[in-house]
């Protein structure tokens, strides 16, 4: 099978194109056959090394000291199974399914191995492989912070900073769909595309302060790591939660504690990763209410150029790479 692999932290071009045995499923294992994944702002930080303010050697001993422990990028995937293992119950020869290797990664490659009560579920009718391939990184992430870690409930004030790409999307359709009122900060040339979606103010984060501005939220979402505790402690209302999906090491030691003592909540840490929050958000796409936003995409052939996309910063909701064409 064809994957992309690298040995060493840097830029796109670290990826290598290569050919590996395609792997057998043991006993109770799927192996499928990637139709999309996504190139995602995890694959972006592991590859370059790029990491939040203080983590840069904190996170080496998970991705590797000194040259990356998983050789194959790519957290989410959908394709179709091609063998089953022996035990197998759960999945047959031909369904189509939606992936989440997450951390564990592997998905950059014709071929991927998970467990069939692993992080993989059946792939609705009414997602293509692309959109399906493009929700259980940002969707997973959003669901777990908002509805199981803050327990976001309706007439909530929320804003959310870093809210165009596939985490940030995800957190302003999942508040939305469960009644709170959301402000966005994003660009200006996004701001029609997130009013669109339901967001009731936007702020354009090139003009305004959100933090300097008179107005409190119940949460402050920071999917970036440019709204941290010292930054947005005041935007907070008494009792207010500020969720670090992305933060510096200071906010993650001693942020929960700084919080508590000024009456306000501090959540984070890594999301939790489950077969069952990508059923919850599975469920929602195929009702509608979750919809994969998909920036560009791009053939396997051009891995490399989905990266240097991703490089710049600037995509919104997902960069798909596709491995098999889907009928028109």
């Amino acid at each position: 099978m064809k994957a992309y692999t690298y040995k060493r932290y840097g830029p796109p071009e670290v990826l290598q194109q290569v050919t590996l045995p395609c792997p057998e499923p043991r006993d109770t294992e799927v192996l499928v056959r990637i139709h999309a994944t996504t190139v995602s702002s995890a694959d972006w930080r592991m590859r370059s090394l790029t990491m939040p303010p203080g983590l840069g050697w904190a996170g080496r001993p998970a991705i590797g000291m000194f040259g990356p422990r998983k050789p194959i990028l790519g957290t989410e995937f959908s394709g179709v199974v091609a063998k089953i293992g022996n035990k197998v119950s759960q999945f047959q020869v031909g369904d189509a399914v939606i992936g989440f290797p997450g951390a564990a990664l592997g998905a950059h490659a014709e071929y991927i191995i998970l467990p069939q009560d692993g992080k993989i579920v059946a792939k609705p009718d009414s997602l293509s492989f692309a959109q399906a391939a493009a929700l259980p990184f940002g969707a997973a992430t959003a669901y777990d912070y908002l509805v199981n870690k803050a327990h976001v409930k309706a007439g909530d004030q929320v804003l959310i900073n870093g809210s165009t790409g596939a985490v940030g999307l995800a957190c302003v359709q999942i508040a939305l769909h469960l009644g709170a009122t959301v402000t966005a900060v994003c660009s200006e040339k996004n701001r029609a595309f997130l009013h669109e979606l339901g967001v009731r103010e936007t702020i354009d984060y090139a003009q305004t302060d959100f933090a300097a501005d008179s107005t409190e939220y119940d949460m402050i979402i920071d999917t970036v790591g440019t709204a941290p505790w010292a930054r947005s402690r005041h935007a907070l209302r008494s009792g207010g939660q500020l969720l670090v999906i992305v933060g510096k090491l200071s906010d993650l030691i001693f942020g929960s504690l700084k919080a508590r003592l000024a009456g306000k909540t501090l959540i984070a840490g890594v999301a939790h990763e489950s077969r069952e929050i990508l059923q919850e958000v599975v469920t929602l796409a195929a009702t509608g209410a979750l919809v994969p936003v998909i920036d560009q995409e791009f053939p396997f052939d051009q891995m490399i150029a989905a990266h240097r996309y991703v490089d710049t910063g600037r995509k919104r909701g997902a960069v798909v790479v596709r491995l098999v064409d889907e009928p028109n």
